[in-house]
């Protein structure tokens, strides 16, 4: 029996560690990837002066402004905005039980759309320029969160209520992220019709996800918002693994489902909206980076919530810079090159699920 436990033991510290270096692994490519997007844009910087002049050295003032007030804040915002809508794909598909959740596809996305763009139009919060890369410039980034935030929370409400209730299906679910999104979709068109000319052009631009609209100042804020529900579904990773077996099982183990479910999609709806306040719509990254991650090391929210930041990072940065490099000069937005990718993703999922 001794000698049987420890087989055991040594298998389960062999498929934890499995799990381990598969993170560290995306870690390091995330690294890699990173340094590589640097150097890659218009001009073409070489990786090691880019190495050199991360580390504190100044090789050229163009080079150096072009690092350090252009291109490392894009990379980085591509980081965070892409750990943040995995993060918030991978709780929601868990405490909703169904494995096509994410902020886009249950509709939040749009809903924080529709109050961001309130908030431009009828607020007044964003200002316009001629220039195409400030198209819009959020003149008042709080307000624009808040609204995004109010309407985000709305859709989050609307989804609640039919959790609750019982015999629910996913594909219901599903049907009733779809309707909402729609419905938001509608309403940001209805202010866009009475936009004038210049803010309709701003905010149809708006609404393509870009990860290049963001300053230090803006990367900070949503910094904290990611980080702050990082460790809140960190610390509540236990509890997801409950509820994956079931709520009468999670609340057999003493865990208040709804009290966890509640928040939970609280913090996954402000990490949405404040992404979506100040970058646009980025779709299908909080949709396929938990299946992808879930592929490598399994369904344990103890390492699934980790991997999926990895893995929500390294997506939307590479993605981001393929869509830099596609077009050269110009720049295509992000969110087209995610929603050209996801949507054949999306399929998969679908009949895959199906099938099961």
């Amino acid at each position: 029996m001794s000698s049987g436990a420890g087989d055991i033991v040594s298998r389960y510290k062999e498929h934890t560690a499995r799990k381990v270096s598969y993170i560290l692994t995306g870690i390091f490519l995330l690294f890699l990837a990173a340094v590589y997007s640097i150097s890659t844009g218009p001009i073409d910087i070489p990786l090691l002066d880019v190495i050199r002049t991360l580390a504190g050295q100044s090789i050229s003032p163009t080079w150096d402004s072009a690092i350090w007030n252009i291109r490392l804040p894009q990379v980085l915002t591509a980081i965070v905005a892409g750990a943040g809508l995995a993060i918030s794909g991978v709780v929601m598909q868990s405490i909703l039980r169904n494995p096509l959740g994410s902020p886009f596809t249950l509709g939040i996305s749009n809903a924080a759309a529709f109050g961001a763009a309130f908030s431009i139009i009828i607020l007044g919060a964003g200002s316009t320029s001629s220039s195409v890369g400030t198209a819009v410039t959020i003149n008042n980034p709080y307000t624009t969160t808040i609204a995004a935030f109010v309407f985000a929370m709305i859709a989050t409400a609307v989804i609640l209520m039919f959790a609750r209730i019982r015999g629910t299906t996913p594909e219901v679910m599903i049907l009733i992220g779809v309707a909402m999104g729609s419905l938001f979709t509608a309403g940001t068109m209805f202010l866009q019709y009475f936009a004038d000319d210049v803010q309709l052009a701003s905010m149809v631009f708006w609404t393509f996800g870009d990860t290049s609209r963001a300053s230090w100042e803006e990367l900070g804020l949503i910094s904290v918002i990611v980080i702050i529900a990082f460790v809140y579904f960190t610390l509540n990773r236990w509890k997801y693994n409950a509820i994956d077996a079931g709520d009468e099982t999670a609340k057999g183990l003493g865990v208040d489902v709804e009290k966890v479910r509640l928040w939970g999609m609280i913090w996954a709806s402000l990490v949405t909206a404040i992404t979506v306040a100040f970058l646009g719509v980025i779709g299908f990254i909080g949709l396929i980076c938990p299946h992808m991650v879930r592929r490598l090391i399994g369904d344990d929210h103890r390492f699934l919530i980790t991997g999926s930041v990895v893995m929500g990072a390294l997506l939307l940065l590479c993605a981001d810079t393929v869509a830099r490099a596609m077009i050269q000069p110009y720049q295509l937005p992000v969110a087209v090159l995610t929603s050209f990718l996801g949507a054949p993703a999306f399929i998969y999922i679908i009949l895959k699920w199906r099938r099961i």
